[in-house]
């Protein structure tokens, strides 16, 4: 029986009940053990509910005769610590609190949410409290956690494993929704959520709380809400958690192998594969710039899930979901436009903006809408990642894309319908020359002035990428700066192996020189008399000879782009 891929599934028991490839993370439970009060920071789509129903799979009492059925496959199932199966678990997710009222409906949402999630665990665990204690849904969550932990302390039963999974969420979302004055609200001296974190404390403190794991993506919330859980241990930028969430290049080799052997799928095909979602879903770097880069793993299985179906590459290679993160951007920067443009204008055109080199593990609401904290606030969304010590950028294709549509959006160009005929036009013949013309008559057109004293050949390679992965995606995809032997090209059409342009390959440099530039270096040529330099030539003739080597029988051409500033361009096939 084939397996299936997990797209969607953050339960830990339905993947193993519906046979579905797991990329085994257990080993980093023993790991866990070893810190008090780990709170653990990842961007969404990175598999922390999975992670912590694992977790709650593993600790709980009840699951002790399904073990070896959980587990029996995986490194824990075959190294077990001594807490397996030991303790009361008290599995608490805050997204599903609603933040749409007054704090005191927020905090009715958050008491019911906790007490119905105690009230089952107390149920199933009636062996142990025999109607020692009850949920009262009058009560705080506060006031019954006591109950609880008062109840284990007097009678010595089971610690208690307390997992809050996105402890952040709903308090995000007053942020990302103009709430503040409902967040500082929430986040003050008397708020409800101050006295349930103390009490999770005063647990650990007298041993009626075994541990505390917390995941979430922002540190902000546990700065400002629950201050009085000051024995929390940031774990986020500890190289030994890096690859706890996303996969490794081995993981994701070692799984696809698996699922072109189960699914009888062309072996042929790996290595376009292989190439795509490395470009478009790898490249986070969370604490070593000189470690592994991992790949979001559920926006992977995004992909697997289409690609295991129909053996074929998805026409849209970017989750949707994913997009619903630019409301951070507006968020964060809009309280200030001029600061908005030039954030997204530095992310689309160079592709790196510089940081303050020291990633705070948490900070509070204040310093989140700071110009100099952007980078850090936007590091910890998932938008950008580090490139070095001193800088950060966007990760993989699927973010350069999303910012380019808001680079757009910002400058009010137009992306619609307009550009139609021009694509189906490419498609009915292709033609490179025609095709770039064309988008510097439509969109390059359209762009403010401004942008131009910023302009570089990083930006037309972008834009030009997008605009076509926007309309062509169902025949093409791309790579940008692919590197071979001789170092990376720009941009690479790359028609898909099953549709009508396979086999084809496209590699085009891109050079940018500005009016003055331009002037000075070719002295008194015009740019209808310009011609290919030999340089360039020699350059993509240099990545042009790799990617021969690796695909001999591809229908490869070479084109060199030169851009100069907004006054034209000139576009030259080398043969």
């Amino acid at each position: 029986m084939k397996k299936k891929i997990p797209y969607g599934i953050a339960n830990y028991t339905e993947l193993v009940e519906k046979n579905c490839y797991f990329v085994d993370k257990t080993k980093y439970i023993e790991t866990l053990e070893t810190v008090n009060n780990p709170v653990f920071l990842r961007p969404r789509k990175f598999g922390k509910s999975l992670l912590c129903q694992m977790l709650e799979c593993y600790y709980s009492l009840n699951q002790q005769d399904n073990f070896e059925y959980l587990f029996g496959n995986t490194y824990i199932g075959q190294h077990p610590t001594p807490y397996r199966n030991s303790f009361l678990v008290l599995p608490l997710d805050f997204s599903v609190i609603d933040p749409s009222g007054t704090i005191p409906e927020i905090e009715t949402s958050f008491n019911h949410h906790c007490n119905t999630i105690m009230n089952a665990m107390v149920e199933q665990a009636e062996q142990w409290f025999q109607q020692r204690v009850k949920i009262d849904f009058e009560q705080s969550a506060s006031a019954n956690l006591m109950s609880v932990l008062g109840t284990i302390k007097a009678y010595h039963l089971p610690k208690l494993y307390t997992i809050i999974d996105e402890y952040d969420n709903f308090a995000n979302q007053l942020v990302t929704a103009n709430k503040d004055h409902l967040y500082h609200e929430l986040t003050a001296e008397d708020s409800f959520m101050k006295p349930f974190f103390k009490v999770l404390k005063e647990g650990r403190k007298d041993g009626t709380v075994a541990n505390v794991f917390i995941t979430g993506v922002l540190p902000i919330t546990l700065d400002d809400m629950a201050s009085g859980f000051n024995i929390a241990n940031f774990i986020t930028l500890r190289p030994d958690f890096e690859a706890m969430l996303g996969f490794t290049q081995s993981e994701v080799d070692k799984l696809l192998d698996d699922i072109y052997r189960d699914y009888e799928i062309d072996p042929s095909t790996r290595k376009e594969v292989d190439a795509i979602i490395k470009n478009h879903y790898n490249g986070y770097h969370f604490s070593n710039t000189k470690g592994e880069s991992l790949y979001n793993s559920t926006i992977l299985m995004y992909f697997l899930d289409w690609f295991c179906c129909f053996k074929k590459i998805p026409e849209t290679l970017t989750d949707l979901n994913l997009k619903t993160d630019i409301s951070w951007v507006r968020r964060l920067t809009g309280a200030n436009p001029a600061n908005t443009d030039e954030f997204v204008d530095r992310l689309t055109t160079q592709n790196n903006i510089p940081y303050d080199r020291i990633l705070v593990a948490k900070f509070n609401m204040s310093q989140f809408f700071e110009k100099s904290f952007y980078p850090i606030s936007f590091f910890y969304l998932g938008m950008l990642t580090r490139q070095d010590m001193f800088s950060l950028r966007l990760p993989n294709l699927n973010m350069r894309q999303i910012f380019v549509e808001y680079f757009n959006e910002l400058h009010h160009i137009d992306v619609s319908t307009k550009y139609l005929e021009m694509m189906q036009g490419f498609i009915n013949r292709p033609d490179l020359f025609k095709l770039f013309a064309d988008y510097w008559q439509l969109y390059v057109s359209q762009l403010p002035e401004s942008i131009f004293q910023q302009m570089n050949e990083n930006f037309y390679r972008t834009t030009f990428f997008e605009l076509c992965s926007r309309h062509l995606s169902p025949w093409f995809t791309w790579n940008v700066e692919r590197s071979y032997p001789q170092g990376k090209s720009d941009l690479e059409f790359v028609g898909k192996y099953h549709e009508q342009f396979a086999g084809l390959r496209w590699v085009i440099e891109f050079k940018y020189y500005s009016a003055a530039e331009f002037k000075r270096k070719f002295k008194k040529v015009s740019l209808k008399d310009f011609k290919v330099q030999v340089e360039d030539t020699q350059q993509i003739g240099g990545y042009v000879e790799g990617l021969r080597e690796e695909y001999p029988e591809a229908n490869i051409r070479q084109f060199v782009i030169y851009c100069i500033g907004h006054q034209g361009f000139r576009v030259f096939e080398v043969i």
